[in-house]
């Protein structure tokens, strides 16, 4: 059997303790167990599918485990998973690598099938968000990184847990995406040619034309489940929400 189908999921925020946290785990374990590695060929993580997530050396966050185990079956079906770091799971390192996760920088031009895709998590892109764009650059500042890696991990996965809590509370629930005045917008019309845009990050429900193709930015995984499957034999794409 051909594998024609690939999937695309962003923002499950595992470990956010709002609504269902274990439920939400659940519906995401459900959702990775019902992808037919038969009929699949690539999974992509858009990115804060974990609510906070840091690597040091030795210590990852504990738990998981059957999300783990989920894409650890997919893989060794022969799914090829790809994983793009979230502004909540930037701190990923060599610990998805060793597992087999392939790890994307957005933006990502693939193509499938016939089709080119623009991927990413969505996040800064484009104009303005200049204090967003200092502090993701501070976080990702190796200087900084290596000074918040000698907090011992009670403290700093705490502080870091404390932090993402606030600011999903705080920007995200009911945005409002702005339309052709979204920086994201403006930012996959400077780059046409691409039959789909692919994004996670405003927690909410965007589908629009651009450019030449069509912007999808998926919503969170709070209170519903949401995903979006493409077949490129038959060049057919699905947003699902339940």
């Amino acid at each position: 059997m051909e594998r024609t189908l690939s999937y695309f999921v962003s923002d499950v925020h595992l470990g956010l303790e709002v609504e269902d946290p274990a439920g939400r785990e659940g519906r995401f374990v459900e959702f990775l167990r019902g992808i037919d590695p038969a009929k699949t060929e690539a999974l992509y993580l858009l990115g804060d599918i974990w609510d906070f997530w840091y690597e040091y050396r030795d210590v990852v966050p504990k738990g998981f485990v059957r999300v783990f185990g989920a894409l650890a079956s997919l893989m060794d079906a022969g799914v090829k998973v790809y994983f793009f770091k979230g502004n909540h799971d930037l701190w990923a390192y060599r610990y998805f690598s060793e597992l087999g996760i392939e790890l994307l920088r957005q933006p990502s031009f693939v193509t499938i099938g016939s089709k080119k895709f623009c991927l990413g998590h969505g996040d800064g892109l484009g104009p303005g968000n200049r204090w967003y764009k200092f502090m993701k650059a501070c976080f990702t500042n190796r200087v900084l990184q290596t000074l918040f890696s000698t907090l011992h991990p009670w403290f700093a996965f705490r502080l870091g847990k404390g932090w993402s809590h606030r600011s999903r509370l705080a920007k995200h629930i009911g945005y409002e995406f702005k339309g052709e005045e979204e920086p994201l917008y403006v930012f996959c019309k400077s780059v046409p040619g691409c039959d789909y845009y692919i994004f996670g990050h405003y927690h909410c429900r965007v589908d629009m034309p651009v450019a030449d193709g069509r912007l999808l930015v998926l919503n969170d995984w709070i209170r519903s489940s949401n995903w979006i499957e493409y077949d490129r034999a038959a060049e057919e794409i699905r947003v699902i929400y339940r």
